[in-house]
């Protein structure tokens, strides 16, 4: 199962006070899809809001990344500039 995690403050908002989650999961999007049902909102927060570090690398388009069952997720706010 990937692991999951994240210091943000709306994840752990949505999850109950949690910020690191097991999910078995092949790909982000199945990951964000699990999330999602789990917590109502969280994969949407996800998808909109943060960004996903896979293993150590950061990815701008993860949806089709491919998780392995070790995998190390940290969901990680998006920084915007103006």
């Amino acid at each position: 199962m990937a692991r999951v995690s994240s210091v943000a403050q709306p994840v752990r908002d949505l999850a109950g006070g949690e910020d690191h989650f097991e999910v078995d999961a092949a790909t982000v999007r199945a990951l964000l899809a699990a999330l999602d049902a789990r917590y109502p909102g969280l994969g949407e927060l996800v998808r909109s809001q943060m960004a996903i570090a896979i293993d150590g690398e950061l990815h701008h388009d993860a949806l089709d990344e491919p998780l392995a069952p070790d995998s190390e997720v940290v969901l990680i706010p998006r920084i915007v500039g103006g």
